[in-house]
């Protein structure tokens, strides 16, 4: 029977890409009201002040290789393959996505980011390995 567990890292992740657009929404009115920026900056996105750069560009990453992870996930609980194994490695993508906006939109040192980054990159890759096993029925 495949287990629905592998719908909670998604959940989890959907909840960060939330919480970086209520970030995102913050950071702008913050500069918005300390009058360095202007709302209709925001209308065309030309110009991001630097308070909320980081968190837009974060928002950004969250729609590129997460556009891997939901359809891997869903492949693998429609084929029956979400055991514990994807499972698991689901939650490692989704911390690696927490951990990779908690330096995004901090610090942005790449040299602390870029690790997270590829953690997600090659648990994302992982994930689709493992449904490719599975449809082998080697797994």
């Amino acid at each position: 029977m495949t287990s629905t567990a592998i719908f909670w890292p998604m959940i989890a992740h959907v909840a960060l890409v939330y919480f970086v657009y209520a970030l995102m929404s913050r950071r702008r009115r913050a500069a918005i009201a300390a009058g360095k920026a202007k709302t209709r900056q925001f209308r065309e996105n030309l110009q991001e002040p630097e308070e909320s750069l980081f968190v837009r560009n974060n928002l950004n990453n969250q729609f590129e290789l997460p556009t891997l992870f939901y359809p891997a996930c869903i492949a693998l609980y429609m084929t029956g393959a979400a055991t514990l194994v994807p499972v698991v490695i689901a939650w490692v993508f989704v911390a690696s996505r927490w951990a990779h906006t908690a330096i995004h939109v901090t610090s942005n040192r790449i040299r602390y980011r870029r690790p997270m980054w590829i953690v997600g990159y090659f648990a994302v890759g992982a994930l689709w390995f493992w449904l490719a096993l599975h449809l082998l029925g080697l797994v």
